[in-house]
């Protein structure tokens, strides 16, 4: 018995235009994609002299939240990080410090 279907197109995310401005909102974004999107987004930060950076992960049930503080933890060039206080996003974003390089 022969099967005629057509095989579907791979999955191809289309690609999103970041403001480099110091404020990372990742809702439009996958949570695979933090490994990479974080390091390229504080780099490019630094290119531009910004090192004070907010990525807002939203409050939801705190495992993008969670996510991003591991991948904080482990990387090189930062300073610190905390959650946001009253106007800055408050438990929904975390505000992070970049190390300068030089």
């Amino acid at each position: 018995m022969f099967s005629c279907m057509e095989e579907e197109e791979p999955f191809v995310p289309e690609a999103v235009e970041v403001p480099i401005d110091g404020t990372l909102d990742l809702h439009t974004f996958q949570p695979r994609e933090l490994k990479t999107l974080l390091p390229d987004y504080f780099q490019a930060c630094r290119d531009r002299g910004i090192y004070n950076v907010r990525v807002v992960h939203g409050k939801g049930t705190g495992a993008l939240r969670r996510s991003v503080h591991a991948l904080l933890d482990r990387m090189e060039g930062i300073e610190s990080y905390r959650l946001g206080g009253m106007g800055e996003g408050s438990w929904g974003a975390t505000l992070v410090v970049l190390k300068s390089e030089g």
